[in-house]
């Protein structure tokens, strides 16, 4: 049988100042393909190029991946802050219809870092563009140097830094078998609001929302505020929900 195909979405960048492309992290495309046994398929987070209804008769699943940019303000009612800056509200403009439809349809959608925010915004909820400003939250930003750098050893930067406390028979401990996990972090924006239908799934030790699943979604529909796609091969938290995702592309993939 044939591989299984995931829709990768791609993020707008200029390179060079000059050119605009669209990217995807090669660790995610690996990811998908030793991990969840599928093909990656890079799609463009341009809503006037990408047709939703051609692009799900492709694929047999989604993977939102993280970004730079952050999901845009209005998205979730709030005015934009030149601070919080880089936005991408091409992708903003595909990924969050996206996400309703492939849970509507059943189809196996996994967020990260950024698509774990993009699926708390998609079902109503709000995020908070410095979640370490809240009171008694930590910094969940990627370590720097002194001289305020990002620190240049990408086993630093990806090091798992805090726990999470998984919720009890939730979808997350079911698949890893365990009530709490250690993961990276790099991330600025967190969820503030819970969107309807979206369940928690792992809380970090101060309190912010790191795993969510959609209730009632009749196929995978996980996010994950870490970056899971970093170390699948070998990490067997991240090993676990990937090879969960390409459990239900196979299953999806035999229903079409």
């Amino acid at each position: 049988m044939a591989k299984p195909v995931v829709g990768v979405i791609g993020n707008a960048t200029m390179i060079n100042d000059r050119f605009n492309v669209q990217i995807v992290g090669q660790r995610n495309l690996r990811a998908v393909a030793d991990v969840a046994g599928a093909l990656p398929l890079m799609f463009a987070g341009m809503p006037e190029v990408t047709d939703t209804d051609a692009l799900l008769d492709s694929v047999d699943g989604i993977l939102l991946t993280g970004a730079r940019a952050n999901i845009h303000p209005t998205c979730f009612g709030v005015e934009p802050d030149p601070r919080h800056e880089p936005y991408d509200q091409s992708r903003d403009a595909v990924a969050l219809p996206l996400i309703k439809v492939c849970v509507k349809r059943g189809i196996p959608v996994f967020g990260i870092c950024r698509g774990f925010q993009e699926m708390n915004v998609a079902f109503g909820g709000s995020l908070h563009p410095e979640i370490r400003e809240l009171p008694g939250r930590m910094n969940h930003r990627m370590p720097r140097l002194e001289n305020g750098e990002i620190h240049p050893d990408p086993e630093v930067v990806f090091a798992d830094r805090h726990d999470v406390q998984l919720t009890a028979d939730g979808v997350f401990a079911r698949i890893l078998g365990r009530d709490k996990i250690c993961v990276n972090s790099l991330h600025g924006q967190g969820i503030l609001q819970l969107g309807e239908r979206i369940v928690v799934e792992g809380v970090a030790v101060d309190g912010t929302i790191e795993a969510i699943s959609v209730a009632d979604a009749p196929s995978f529909a996980l996010g994950v505020q870490w970056h899971a796609e970093y170390d699948p091969q070998t990490n067997p938290i991240n090993r676990a929900l990937f090879e969960a995702f390409g459990a239900a592309l196979r299953t999806r993939q035999q229903s079409r």
